[in-house]
């Protein structure tokens, strides 16, 4: 079995979409402006409160031992874990087949930046120690 290495490397930030012309109908920004974002720049997260067991083993954060409450951040193929306490790692036993498969996007929430929506959501280590139900 190969090791896999933890890191707290933060996925790359995601793409800006390009703003329509100026001048352009209110209800054609509008249309556009509510679309979820889609592209190969993207960067999508998952909340993840319960435990979470990669080939029956559960997963458990190297830094502060805490084993529920994740976000998992999807962006290009890559899926990331990331802990209340902010530290983050690749999980290559996720696909981004399996991410799709968890996330719903009805009530999606577009930041502007990856650190952004981690500070928004908790997990830039504020809550460390703690588990949000």
């Amino acid at each position: 079995m190969t090791p896999v290495l933890r890191t707290t490397d933060r996925p790359a930030e995601p793409t800006v979409l390009p703003a329509l012309p100026t001048g352009t109908h209110p209800l054609l920004q509008l249309e556009y402006e509510t679309q979820p974002p889609s592209g190969p720049g993207t960067t999508r997260c998952l909340s993840h409160p319960r435990e979470l067991a990669l080939r029956g083993i559960p997963v458990m954060c190297t830094a502060c031992r805490a084993r529920r409450d994740w976000l998992l951040t999807n962006h290009g193929r890559n899926v990331w874990i990331v802990c209340r306490c902010s530290n983050q790692w690749l999980e290559p036993e996720i696909s981004r087949a399996d991410f799709n498969a968890l996330i719903a996007i009805p009530d999606a929430t577009t930041y502007s930046s990856v650190e952004q929506g981690l500070t928004a959501l908790g997990f830039d280590g504020a809550f460390a120690g703690i588990y949000l139900d």
